[in-house]
């Protein structure tokens, strides 16, 4: 057993390759979680959201939002607004989040049984970007660990011996 990284390795696997997948097993779990719950939270939110109750309870968030204006004013916003409340605008401005953090478990997913080593790099990066990777920033945590941990020559060299 290698005590240093706590695994047991199979007889014929690569001690190498297992410390790789040692190193970068919590980093890509974390991403794993938190892009996955992301995904969860903003199918949730998308469904909310284009529910007839839903779209009821944000037009009605919108006419009290404007009813402090004068009637006219009203009018003239609630023209300008309108075509960013229907469903259709809701729903094409929810997918690039739900692309992207589907794309984050997926390459996290990858890159735990080090496969793919470009995509580990991109989720990673993705991850780096807070309006963009998991939670809002809280990516940024895995997203560095990951980066520093796929920089490394020994990590490099697991990904391509397979």
């Amino acid at each position: 057993m290698d005590e240093t990284q706590g695994i047991a390795p199979a007889p014929d696997a690569d001690p190498a390759r297992a410390r790789a997948a040692q190193a970068l097993k919590v980093p890509a779990l974390l991403m794993m979680g938190m892009g996955g719950l992301w995904v969860l939270y903003s199918l949730f939110g998308l469904y909310r959201t284009l529910s007839p109750a839903g779209l009821e309870q944000l037009h009605a968030t919108i006419d009290k939002a404007l009813a402090v204006y004068p009637p006219e004013l009203r009018v003239q916003a609630r023209a300008v607004v309108g075509p960013f409340l229907s469903p259709t605008f809701l729903f094409f401005s929810a997918l690039p989040g739900l692309c992207l953090n589907g794309l984050v478990v997926f390459g996290a997913w990858k890159m735990k049984n080090l496969q793919l080593y470009g995509l580990a790099m991109a989720v990673a990066i993705i991850c780096c970007i807070p309006c963009c990777g998991p939670a809002w920033g809280l990516g940024l945590i895995p997203g560095i660990w990951s980066l520093v941990v796929l920089n490394r020559p020994e990590v490099k060299a697991a990904f391509r011996s397979k």
